[in-house]
C-alpha cells in the first residue's frame, strides 16, 4: 500500500479529530506484534479447505471501496494503532501520530526510527481480496477487512518493500527474509480462510510448498 497515501489519510484523519489538543497521548492497548497466525499444520488444513478458482477480474476495483484508515480509539486511526503496536518505545503526539520509536520490518530485517519509513501492509492485499471474492462484499464488510486488527492482516513494514509487493500473491512475491516466510504463509492462509476468499492454483502450490517446509 502506498506509504504516501497511507500517511496522508492518517494525518488528515487524526489532525481533524484532535487539532486543538496538545501533549502526548497514551497509546491504545498494544500487543507488540501482529496477531499470531494459525500453526503450520492448521494452515495446511485451512489451505486444503479453500476454494481453488482462477483469479477474478480487477474490473470495478478501487481502494476507495475498502475505506481505511478508520478511527479506532480517540484520535487514533488504524494505521497509528498498528504503528504503536508493532514498534518499540513509540511516542505519539496529540494527533496520535508516532513522533518517535523504533520499528523492525519483518519482511526485510530493516530497522527504522521514523514512522514515515513504514507502510502498513495488508497481508492479503485489497486488490487481491477483490479478485478473490471481496468484489461481492458490502462496503461495510470491505471496511472491516481493510482495518482488521484481530486477524494477522496488518503489519508495519519498510515502505518500498511493501510497494514492491503491491497486490502480488505468494506465487509472485514473498518476503526476502527467509525466517519470516513460514509466518507469512500461515498468516496469508489464515486471512483467506477466515474471509472465505479463493486461491488460484499457482498461489495454492506456492503456499503448500512453503507450509510443507515449516
Amino acid at each position: 500500500m502506498s506509504g504516501v497515501y497511507a500517511r496522508r489519510i492518517g494525518v488528515v484523519a487524526a489532525s481533524a479529530a484532535f487539532a486543538a489538543t496538545t501533549g502526548l497521548l497514551t497509546a491504545p492497548t498494544a500487543q507488540a506484534a501482529m496477531p499470531t497466525p494459525v500453526s503450520a499444520s492448521t494452515a495446511r488444513t485451512y489451505l486444503s479447505e479453500l476454494t481453488v478458482s482462477a483469479e477474478g477480474s480487477s474490473d470495478g476495483y478501487s481502494r476507495d471501496k475498502f475505506p481505511h484508515w478508520i478511527t479506532q480509539s480517540g484520535a487514533c486511526n488504524t494505521r497509528e494503532v498498528v504503528l504503536e503496536r508493532d514498534g518499540t518505545n513509540v511516542e505519539q503526539n496529540s494527533s496520535c501520530a508516532a513522533v518517535s520509536g523504533s520499528w523492525y520490518s519483518e519482511y526485510d530485517g530493516a530497522t527504522w526510527t521514523a514512522a514515515s519509513d513504514l507502510d502498513i501492509d495488508h497481508m492479503v492485499p485489497l486488490a487481491e481480496a477483490w479478485r478473490s471474492g471481496a468484489s461481492s462484499w458490502t462496503t461495510a464488510q470491505r471496511q472491516a477487512y481493510a482495518n482488521d486488527l484481530t486477524r494477522p492482516q496488518l503489519i508495519a513494514v519498510t515502505d518500498n518493500v511493501n510497494q514492491a509487493k503491491g497486490d502480488k500473491d505468494p506465487a509472485k512475491w514473498m518476503p526476502s527474509r527467509t525466517a519470516y516466510k513460514c509466518t507469512y504463509a500461515r498468516a496469508w492462509v489464515h486471512v483467506k480462510h477466515y474471509y472465505d476468499l479463493t486461491v488460484d492454483s499457482a498461489e495454492k502450490s506456492a503456499l503448500q510448498s512453503i507450509l510443507n517446509g515449516c
